[in-house]
This record gives C-alpha cells, sequence and structure tokens, in this order.
C-alpha cells in the first residue's frame, strides 16, 4: 500500500499544480480595457523592437535565455514581423510573422512554424494570443501551444508571459521583455 500512497500523493499534487497553473494563466481581457495605457499591436511592433526572454520548464528550472530582434512592416491591414532570434548556446533562427488587423482589437496570423491559425485580441493594455507551434526540441519536434499575455508598460516596454502546454499540460512558460529604438 505504500506505492498506492505515493501514487495518490503524486496524482494530487499534480492536480493541485494544474489548477494552480489554470488560475494563474485566466486573465480576462476585460479588466484592462480601463488601464491608462492603450496598446495598438501594428502601432507599437512597427519599425525595429528589441526583446529578452527565457525559457522555464515547468520545475521553474532556466532552460533557455535569448535576444530578438523585430522589424515591423505595415502594409494595409497587415502586420509583418520579421523575428531573429539569437540563442545564448549559439543557434539563430528567424521566424516571420503574418499578422492580419482585423479591427476591434482583433487579430489573427500565422508564421512558418505556426500550425493553423494563430488569434489575439486586445484590451487596454493588455493582448491575448494564443496560438501553436512545432518545437524542436533536440531530435524530435512536438506541437506545443502557447498562450501568451502581453501588457504594455510604461516607457515603451512590453511584458510577455506565455503558457507553454502540451496535450493540455503546462510544460514551461517564455517570459519577454519587448522594448522599442
Amino acid at each position: 500500500m505504500p506505492n498506492a500512497r505515493r501514487v495518490a500523493n503524486v496524482l494530487a499534487a499534480g492536480v493541485a499544480s494544474a489548477t494552480a497553473t489554470a488560475c494563474a494563466s485566466s486573465s480576462s481581457l476585460e479588466q484592462f480595457q480601463a488601464a491608462p495605457r492603450q496598446l495598438v499591436l501594428e502601432e507599437y511592433f512597427l519599425g525595429e523592437t528589441t526583446a529578452y526572454g527565457l525559457f522555464e520548464d515547468r520545475f521553474g528550472k532556466v532552460r533557455r535565455q535569448f535576444k530578438v530582434d523585430i522589424v515591423g512592416e505595415l502594409e494595409g491591414d497587415r502586420l509583418t514581423l520579421t523575428e531573429e532570434f539569437f540563442y545564448d548556446d549559439g543557434e539563430r533562427e528567424t521566424r516571420i510573422w503574418e499578422i492580419d488587423v482585423l479591427g476591434d482589437g482583433r487579430y489573427r496570423g500565422t508564421a512558418g512554424d505556426v500550425t493553423g491559425i494563430a488569434e489575439g485580441q486586445v484590451s487596454g493594455n493588455a493582448f491575448n494570443w494564443k496560438y501553436k507551434v512545432d518545437l524542436k526540441v533536440g531530435g524530435s519536434i512536438w506541437n506545443v501551444g502557447f498562450n501568451d499575455w502581453m501588457f504594455l508598460m510604461q516607457d515603451d516596454v512590453l511584458l510577455n508571459r506565455a503558457y507553454v502546454t502540451r496535450y493540455g499540460i503546462e510544460i514551461g512558460q517564455v517570459t519577454i521583455a519587448f522594448r522599442k529604438g
């Protein structure tokens, strides 16, 4: 029976962890509607932006750190973001987002490694962006979900916290700070 108790304890801890994660990532956009700063995605990312970030696994261990140089161009209602990633281990990667501005703070987009369509909504200073990515992990490709929450702060800083899931279970979080100029 000691093994049964151990299994029960592990399962209980897992359920508690999943519940806490769900609560932490379940912000409502409406709560940011009256924020003193209003985020307009296509204005913020127009031109050059630099970002710094890291990926933490589900245990809180930092697995990767990176810098991103971003160039944003707006043509009509389409925002193109060219992102150049520079990882601390020397790896480099390019992602090009094609984001359609739909009006009423709604956005839809695609990128080379994104499966399906990314969808997002702005309210006040907050932007929630959801999508799935084919992510290279070692010698494998994992299809993971991203639930990004971005917040426009003072001095043109945009903070992003992304919850990364696989099979519906959070496997880590990405934290990124964007800075204009």
